[in-house]
């Protein structure tokens, strides 16, 4: 079998799967839901302290704009995150395929190109014993961070919008 054959038989299984899963949670979803919305929830929390206490994390390029792109980014991944949680997958799904996901990675790239951050100030808002714990960030390592961030966003969204096509396709069969 060629690799081409091979890729067609596992999204074809990725299909069935999920159409024969339409709305039911797997056990291993809500642990990795939950994770998400701490995680998310408090990184947005973070960048609202740093906004809120004017660190000097944030730049003068830290406009309306950029703020609805870094939150409404965050914001995605707890939307569908939560919807899992409230055991909403196929909305979850839908909003992920169809928007979801291409916003974060968008919001992500116009962060990155304006990129208003000082990274030297991001462990300011940490009490002084875990500053340590951030300050090997530098703005290098952050642009690294958020390409792959805006990578994994983009190809997630071309992923799960032919595949929720798919999978409605096949339930409407």
């Amino acid at each position: 079998m060629n690799k081409v054959e091979e890729i067609r038989n596992r999204f074809s299984k990725q299909v069935e799967k999920e159409v024969q899963e339409w709305d039911v949670i797997p056990p291993e979803e809500r642990p990795t839901s939950i994770v998400l919305v701490a995680f998310f929830s408090l990184l947005l929390l973070y960048f609202l302290a740093h906004q809120i206490l004017s660190t000097g994390f944030f730049t003068p390029a830290f406009g309306p704009l950029e703020m609805i792109m870094l939150y409404g980014s965050l914001s995605t991944w707890i939307t569908t995150s939560a919807l899992i949680l409230l055991s909403r997958k196929a909305l979850s799904r839908d909003f992920d395929s169809f928007g979801g996901l291409l916003f974060a990675g968008l919001g992500i790239a116009w962060v990155f190109v304006v990129f208003p951050f000082d990274f030297i100030y991001f462990a300011n808002v940490l009490p002084d014993f875990l500053r340590i714990l951030l300050l090997w960030i530098s703005n290098e390592i952050a642009r690294v961070l958020m390409v792959l961030s805006i990578m994994m966003n983009l190809l997630m969204a071309a992923y799960s919008l032919i595949l929720r096509l798919a999978v409605r396709k096949a339930r409407n069969n």
